[in-house]
């Protein structure tokens, strides 16, 4: 599964290191990280007790690079893309995965900025016809609901959205910070531990 947004400061990275835990709890789970700045690799070396899932950082490129058939059908494998829609590197990521995540913020300007990346979906989907997609809404405020507009602007998408949004909480700020993810934050961390598990439940059905 690729998590991509040609956006920066979508909440990509903090996405990926929480669906990868949740699904370590299930299965042997690999993040691949591919943005050269390497947040994910940053964050696992932060941990003071080495995290459920394994993370590899990859910049060089998706091609020439990542074998992903040789994981393993028992793996998990999350690819944690870079803020562009360089060619090469996101087509070859389409071609190879099975399922997209593509977490947006919930506003009308930032989902209609990512019109350019379903584009990119549906014509991967030609050449991987087994590829999925799903929009995420992320950091949605506690106790508000989808506007009119963004809900207008999400049937424009031929790509369907996810029951569960992700909601605006600081345990994913403060667990980042301290090179964890919510699975490690005790009672604290609850309630946004059942939404990456709902997240994961509907991805996976």
């Amino acid at each position: 599964m690729a998590v991509i947004n040609q956006k920066g400061g979508v909440g990509k990275t903090t996405l990926t290191m929480n669906l990868a835990a949740g699904l370590a709890r299930r299965m042997k789970t690999l993040v691949i990280d591919l943005d050269p700045q390497g947040t994910s690799h940053a964050w696992s070396g932060l941990a003071a007790q080495p995290l459920s899932m394994q993370v590899e950082h990859v910049p060089q490129g998706f091609r020439a690079q990542l074998h992903l058939t040789d994981r393993g059908a028992d793996t998990a494998v999350l690819l944690d893309c870079p803020p562009t829609l360089d060619g090469e590197t996101i087509a070859a990521v389409l071609r190879a995965v099975d399922r997209v995540l593509i977490p947006v913020l919930p506003s009308p300007l930032d989902l209609w900025s990512s019109l350019r990346l379903a584009e990119w979906v549906e014509a991967a989907q030609q050449e991987n016809p087994r590829l999925e997609a799903r929009l995420l809404i992320n950091q949605l405020e506690p106790r508000s609901a989808l506007s009119g507009a963004l809900e207008g602007a999400l049937r424009e998408f031929a790509i369907p959205t996810l029951h569960t949004a992700v909601r605006r909480r600081a345990i994913y700020r403060s667990t980042a910070m301290e090179g964890i993810t919510v699975y490690e934050a005790g009672r604290n961390g609850a309630a946004a531990r059942a939404e990456i598990n709902a997240i994961i439940d509907e991805v996976l059905t």
